[in-house]
């Protein structure tokens, strides 16, 4: 099999303890893929900018909106294939067997399967649902990273530029048009948004920003009440 040409996509702000061992699990990428890998910086007030610049990532500036960075980015890069992940990722044992199958496969969109930095059985119970989620439904979230050709993203009208939900309208513009699945390798985030607010807290946050979003509210005022 050919070796993949991947671009990867990484939005971030004032991650600078996080953001190093995601990109040292891309070192980690097999020497035959030919790695586009760039980061954008929503404004960090810490080192991520020098961290990045560091593990010699291409570095883009942009205001602090996550669907805007992530369209930044992939307008600069050139890969086939997109790899979008955010900056609090870790990519786990097996993560470039999983892609190199996913990529050999007929036109899809993927998705890791989400696990949760922490302990405790509320958090095993959350992977568990958004694994069916993702499986039953084919809707996996942002913090499950996606993998897919620049040409599906182009077909679905690229990635929305909104500071909030941009996932959740892309999976949404791509579910007509490829099927959305599971890689099958866990994508390990950080637990400090369950830590914060509780499982069930964040849950019924997130639910109620999305019921928001389907009553008409938008991205930016959303985003207002999520970020604070």
């Amino acid at each position: 099999m050919k070796a993949p040409a991947l671009a990867v996509v990484i939005p971030a702000r004032s991650e600078s303890t996080r953001l190093p061992l995601l990109l040292a699990d891309l070192a980690g990428a097999p020497a035959a893929w030919s790695l586009e890998l760039t980061v954008v910086d929503g404004g960090s007030r810490d080192g991520t900018a020098r961290i990045a610049r560091l593990a010699g990532a291409r570095l883009i500036a942009s205001e602090p909106s996550r669907g805007r960075q992530l369209a930044l980015g992939i307008a600069a890069t050139t890969a086939p294939w997109l790899l979008l992940l955010h900056a609090d990722a870790r990519l786990q044992p097996g993560w470039s067997a999983a892609l190199e199958r996913a990529m050999a496969q007929p036109e899809a969109a993927w998705a890791f399967d989400l696990q949760v930095e922490g302990t405790g059985l509320g958090l095993r119970l959350l992977e568990q649902a958004v694994r069916l989620r993702s499986q039953l439904r084919q809707l996996p979230y942002g913090d499950q990273g996606l993998l897919l050709p620049r040409s599906l993203l182009e077909r679905a009208g690229g990635m929305p530029e909104i500071p909030l939900m941009e996932d959740l309208l892309l999976i949404q513009r791509l579910q007509p048009l490829a099927a959305i699945r599971r890689l099958g390798c866990p994508l390990r985030v950080h637990g400090r948004r369950w830590q914060r607010h509780g499982v069930l807290g964040t849950a019924w946050r997130n639910a109620a920003l999305r019921r928001a979003w389907r009553q008409g509210l938008s991205a930016e005022q959303l985003a207002q009440r999520y970020y604070g």
